[in-house]
């Protein structure tokens, strides 16, 4: 069984297909971290952590155990106030005003399957086999407060994943200060916290750096996850690479303010702990109320950054993902919005998507600036109706027209904001975030509905429903493009303030529930000005995320490389755009923007009636070559081979699960006169087998490839690139 109790060490053990993890009862009551790492057996796990007396400093709170201080104690959930002068999972305030909290451990359960996060998006199984929980009852004896920690194990997904749940079972208030849902302890500090940070338009660049004394953390206080940092850290060995060397990463499946990070204290152990950012959080807990908090999916792998970048794929994939096109391949599209921005009515977007028809395109995406009097981005959000004036036939008619050339029809909202010059905004002026005389600032001309109303959400679903309801749409775009302040609501009162934002994403989670639930048929995207929150939560509602509003391809090698640390492929929309692109100024080859755009859910954002015949020839094989790709692409084994962030050259590949089919793309970034002649080598094979380079009639053993390795493409210009396939004979 993957989950294993010894009472006789008071031992909890849990264990994937590599992995264990463990953690025992001290003194009968409280939970302390033993063992994460490489699956072993278990003889002796117990004994692992030395107990030994520290000086006065270090606080001693079980009688004639002077051996015991929670100031040393590997916690496995730890709370403030009672000695651990650590950084603590949870903080709780009581109606005396104190903080001090004493959890203990009262009984457990060992449950088949993995229950629902009640309200939150999380990792879910299809059966009761897949995976085993075990929940942790803590309580409080003085205040009544319960926190019970849940622990799931994917055994053969080899993930394990982390919530905690707290519940007022005692007479008075209890106000939570902070709720973490998880905290690991490591008994040293050799490692290296690696991160993904960045900005609009050059989002998840990975850094990588040894643990200090200390706090080292990243954040979000935007009321997203943010296209500035990431919901994931990673502590990799000294050393450790894409193959080789432990590594533990820690992904958080929630898509507002968060907090991660790593302290390492005077003894140089290390605290790894990720949750709901504390800044600017409360919640009030009343007499029988319970609080849930996300859910953090752990993945330990001793086989480098790119084992535990697949566990992190295969498992956001299959049980993470939901509905009609999890396990379905992807359309190829067209996205009008960099080929016409504002500027179009009916008869060009059919123009077109007639040129894509022709060219092999399978779907159409009308972008912004269908709805309202949206001629710019200073108006008309909330107003989900149509603008007659560019489309006097309404969606219908532009969704005919589109079916009608065989393909399919669908469209971009920005649900979650309202512009002050809409009519919704003149309708109902309460209904933004926004605090009481104070000024309501604007990004992008907009607001922010308050998706913490009840009133606010029903009215976002029934109006995107009766659009969606109107026209035979089969993909919708879900924008937004500001984060949050002035962060407060006018239905909740004072001390209820600090809850907002959190009650924003409990409301937009709701909000997406209940329209993917209504329309299955539709394949939905998430967007944030491209990548602002590209994170599990957002995942579990809709199984692709614009990558990034930058469309260079060289850029692209940065963001794609970073954003598959944890994500994966299937997750990235990936477009070819026009020349000089318009992000950058750069120009690239039809060629290398291609592959490094069929490196994810391929398609086109640019005006195709533009293309000269050349190019649309080169275009028709383009999209030829990935629907022969795609389901390789979008369900293979992903393998990382060359990083940007390293030097001159970029390389990475798929592996088809039978490992018969084989996809490589290179890319050189600048040319070099005279440069050393190189080789790269390929990974995930099969050593016995033998391949086909398809084009050529050489044939290579896997272990050739993966070991000795393959010449380098070499071209005569910047951004050259190469797209190699390999067949199994």
């Amino acid at each position: 069984m993957s989950v294993q109790y010894d009472a006789s060490k008071q031992l909890f053990h849990l264990q994937t297909n590599k992995t264990s993890y463990a953690f025992e009862l001290i003194e009968d009551v409280y939970p302390s971290h033993v063992y994460w790492g490489r699956r072993v057996r278990g003889n002796q796990l117990h004994t692992l952590v030395e107990r030994q007396e520290r000086a006065s400093f270090s606080p001693n709170p079980v009688p004639g155990r002077n051996e015991i201080s929670f100031d040393t104690l590997p916690h496995e959930y730890p709370s403030y106030g009672s000695s651990d002068f650590r950084t603590p999972a949870f903080e709780a305030q009581y109606a005396n005003g104190t903080t001090v909290s004493d959890l203990r451990y009262e009984f457990h359960e060992i449950v088949q399957g993995k229950p629902a996060l009640p309200g939150l998006p999380a990792t879910y199984t299809e059966a009761d086999d897949e995976a085993v929980t075990l929940l942790i009852k803590l309580r409080d004896s003085l205040t009544g407060l319960v926190v019970t920690l849940s622990y799931s194990v994917y055994e053969a997904l080899d993930a394990i994943t982390r919530s905690v749940s707290f519940a007022n079972e005692g007479e008075e208030t209890v106000q939570l200060r902070r709720a973490l849902s998880m905290s690991v302890d490591f008994q040293h500090d050799r490692y290296d916290m690696l991160q993904l940070s960045g900005s609009w338009s050059r989002e998840r660049d990975v850094f990588r750096r040894p643990l200090r004394p200390g706090m080292q953390s990243i954040e979000s206080r935007r009321g997203s996850s943010s296209h500035n940092q990431n919901p994931f850290i990673a502590l990799l060995e000294h050393g450790a690479t894409e193959d080789h060397g432990d590594v533990y990463g820690v992904s958080f499946v929630y898509s507002g303010n968060f907090l991660a990070g790593v302290e390492v204290d005077q003894f140089r152990t290390s605290r790894l702990f990720m949750g709901i950012n504390p800044f600017d959080f409360g919640w009030r807990l009343e007499a029988g109320e319970t609080f849930q908090a996300p859910e953090v999916v752990l993945a330990y792998s001793p086989e480098g950054l790119g084992g535990m970048s697949r566990i992190y794929h295969e498992l956001y994939r299959t049980r993470l993902c939901r509905g009609t096109y999890r396990d379905e391949v992807r359309p190829v599209l067209v996205n009008n919005w960099e080929g016409t921005y504002f500027n179009f009515n009916a008869d060009k977007l059919e123009a077109i998507a007639k040129v894509g028809s022709e060219l092999g395109m399978e779907l159409f995406v009308l972008d912004d600036g269908w709805f309202g009097k949206r001629d710019s981005d200073n108006s008309s959000l909330g107003d989900w109706f149509v603008d007659k004036r560019k489309l006097p036939g309404g969606l219908e008619d532009i969704a005919e027209r589109i079916n009608k050339l065989g393909m399919q029809f669908g469209l971009w909202f920005e649900p979650e904001m309202i512009s002050p010059d809409s009519e919704l905004y003149r309708a109902h002026p309460d209904w933004c975030l926004h605090v009481p005389g104070r000024h309501r600032t604007t990004g992008r001309s907009q607001l922010i509905l308050d998706m913490s109303r009840p009133d606010v959400q029903q009215y976002l679903i029934d109006t995107i429903s009766g659009v969606l309801s109107s026209a035979p749409i089969e993909y919708v775009k879900w924008d937004m493009n500001r984060n949050m302040s002035e962060i407060g609501s006018a239905l909740l009162p004072a001390d209820r303030q600090r809850e907002t934002a959190h009650r924003y994403m409990l409301g937009l989670y709701n909000v997406l529930e209940q329209i993917t639930s209504k329309f299955p048929q539709v394949l939905f995207e998430s967007c944030s000005g491209g990548g602002g929150r590209f994170d599990p939560g957002m995942l579990y509602y809709m199984p692709q995320t614009w990558t990034s509003d930058n469309t260079d391809a060289i850029s692209r090698l940065r963001i794609q490389y970073g954003t598959s640390i944890v994500y994966p492929i299937s997750a990235m929309g990936a477009h070819i755009s026009e020349v000089p692109n318009h992000q950058v100024g750069r120009i690239t080859s039809l060629e290398t923007r291609g592959n490094v755009a069929m490196s994810g859910n391929f398609g086109y954002e640019l005006d195709l009636t533009k293309f000269t015949d050349e190019e649309k020839a080169v275009v028709t094989d383009q999209i030829a070559l990935y629907k022969e790709l795609r389901s390789l692409v979008q369900q293979g084994d992903f393998y990382r081979l060359l990083s940007p962030f390293e030097g001159n050259e970029t390389s990475w590949m798929f592996v088809s699960k039978d490992k018969r089919e084989v996809m490589a793309v290179y890319v050189q970034v600048l040319n070099e006169p005279h440069q050393p002649l190189g080789r790269f080598k390929l990974r995930g094979l099969d050593p016995a087998l033998n391949y086909r380079l398809l084009g050529t009639d050489r044939v290579y053993g896997g272990d050739e490839l993966m070991y000795a390795g393959i010449a380098a493409p070499r071209f005569h210009h910047d951004f050259g690139s190469a797209l190699l396939r390999f067949v199994a004979e």
